[in-house]
């Protein structure tokens, strides 16, 4: 068995949670850093990744679990997949035209029997 820390938590649990600050900072760090083109998205969809494996492999542990748990967890982040996949679509297929010169509502170029 490990050694507890001081507090009696495990050590794992305190290295997670300094590495998921340490990413969290990383997180944070990286949106004030201007990066060219996509470079920006992929680091940061990278540091998340990194944040959901610790939190997969640690608290909810899934390396460790049974087939038929890990075979829901799959299961759940195929069909999140879908999910996005699919507002992924609807985003990307809308069309933006312009309004022209509207203003807006104000009702004081209604007609005097209107109002």
């Amino acid at each position: 068995m490990k050694s507890p820390s001081p507090k009696g938590l495990p050590r794992a649990l305190l290295l997670t949670w300094v590495a998921l600050l340490a990413l969290l900072a990383a997180t944070l760090a990286l949106a004030y850093v201007p990066m060219s083109g996509p470079l920006n998205v992929a680091v940061a969809l990278g540091i998340s990744a990194g944040k959901a494996l610790l939190v997969l492999a640690v608290f909810m542990k899934l390396f460790r679990a049974s087939a038929l748990t890990r075979a829901a967890a799959a299961a759940g982040l195929f069909w999140l997949g879908i999910l996005f996949a699919l507002a992924a679509t609807d985003y990307l297929t809308r069309t933006v035209e312009p309004a022209g010169e509207l203003s807006a509502p104000t009702g004081r170029n209604l007609p005097a029997e209107g109002r």
